[in-house]
């Protein structure tokens, strides 16, 4: 943790919490911002994966001695501190401190990745619906969207939303939102599954000339189309290609890339059985993607592919950060929560790509091993 306590104060985000203008505490005995957020994020980063485990830092008098506290904060002080948060809080501090953060970054080209998760919740709290679970069906959960910078493994931008949430809500804000975060740097390219497939978000990508490549929503019209209009090739063992144009309601055509893969010689293929009642096509699967882009079909395929890493993001997110446990009664506390467990993933990625700089993407227990072996060879 001393390469870590370095680290925040090179890159200047302690400063940024401090001037935002948060209350202060009305004792003496009270937490300001900076330590509250500062130590919930160490907590993380030792591996705290819900509130009760954060109490180890009131007991650990090394680590409060690495930051310069002379004591920590209690699990209630960091729900007491979350609970203050409301919509317009929330919106503005985490949109201003990203925004910040990625500032801050040279790179100034990216890949943006739109995904979304289920998070299930075992109680009564604000959010929590019964909508689509793959895994506990008929539970309460959350619905997450989160936006991913796929060139550095960071998290751009991050909202909850209650459990029963369609994909398609706010489709066209968080995108606006996120763009805002990223504004002074270049977004080269957009992907997403089916879940913004919407003419509106390819009119509004188009307008600010983003390529995009987004999952196709296999539609009884398409399913016709692929079946009649598809001139296919093989590009690799069990695995077709083929494009057409096709123009949606109201919309354009675009390219439109489709890729089919033989269930017999690839088991393990992606994608959905569209033509179940006829032999011939059977023992096929369809993968659809619409772009703007004017790549070929296999380059366009391999990139969306890519986006998969989103899915790799999530899960660290889950199994080392905790990301779907800290939760609260109130929906923007627990939001407030969830975004700062983000904003504490970005240091740990920034670490990884500028100090560790390992050929192997180290998750974050692989990380505190590797500080400690760094350590002493020093």
């Amino acid at each position: 943790m001393l390469l870590m306590k370095r680290f925040p104060d090179r890159t200047g985000i302690n400063g940024f919490i401090s001037s935002y203008g948060f209350e202060e505490p009305g004792s003496n005995s009270g937490y300001g911002a900076l330590q509250v957020m500062q130590s919930f994020w160490v907590s993380l980063w030792i591996g705290a994966g819900r509130f009760s485990h954060t109490s180890i830092l009131q007991h650990d008098r090394a680590l409060q001695k690495i930051f310069g506290w002379t004591r920590s904060p209690s699990k209630d002080t960091y729900r007491r501190f979350f609970q203050k948060f409301d919509m317009e809080l929330s919106s503005d501090f985490f949109h201003s401190l990203s925004h910040w953060f990625f500032s801050q970054l040279v790179l100034d080209h990216y890949t943006l990745d739109v995904d979304s998760s289920v998070w299930t919740r075992y109680g009564s709290q604000q959010g929590a619906k019964k909508g689509y679970a793959p895994k506990k069906r008929g539970k309460p959960s959350h619905h997450p969207l989160m936006a991913f910078v796929s060139d550095i493994k960071m998290v751009c931008n991050f909202w909850l939303r209650p459990g029963n949430t369609s994909s398609a809500n706010n489709i066209i804000s968080f995108p606006e939102e996120t763009f805002s975060i990223l504004s002074g740097k270049t977004v080269g390219l957009f992907r997403a599954d089916s879940g913004f497939y919407r003419k509106a978000v390819m009119d509004w990508l188009e307008e600010r000339a983003v390529d995009y490549v987004i999952a196709i929503r296999m539609y009884p019209v398409l399913k016709q189309s692929v079946g009649d209009s598809v001139t296919w090739k093989e590009h690799a063992e069990g695995i077709w290609g083929g494009e057409m144009w096709y123009t949606g309601s109201g919309w354009e055509s675009p390219r439109r890339v489709v890729v089919r893969q033989h269930v017999g010689r690839r088991p393990k293929s992606v994608g959905k059985q569209l033509f179940k009642d006829e032999e011939v096509y059977r023992n096929y699967r369809y993968s659809a993607f619409i772009t703007n882009m004017t790549l070929s079909r296999d380059l366009v395929w391999g990139l969306y592919r890519k986006r998969g890493d989103a899915e790799n993001r999530i899960k660290e997110l889950e199994y080392d950060f905790g990301a779907d446990n800290f939760c609260m009664d109130d929906f923007y506390a627990t939001e407030a929560a969830l975004r700062t467990v983000m904003m504490g993933y970005n240091p740990i990625s920034l670490f990884r790509l500028t100090v560790l700089q390992t050929k192997v993407y180290q998750r974050l227990t692989a990380v505190r091993l590797i500080q400690i072996w760094v350590l002493n060879v020093v």
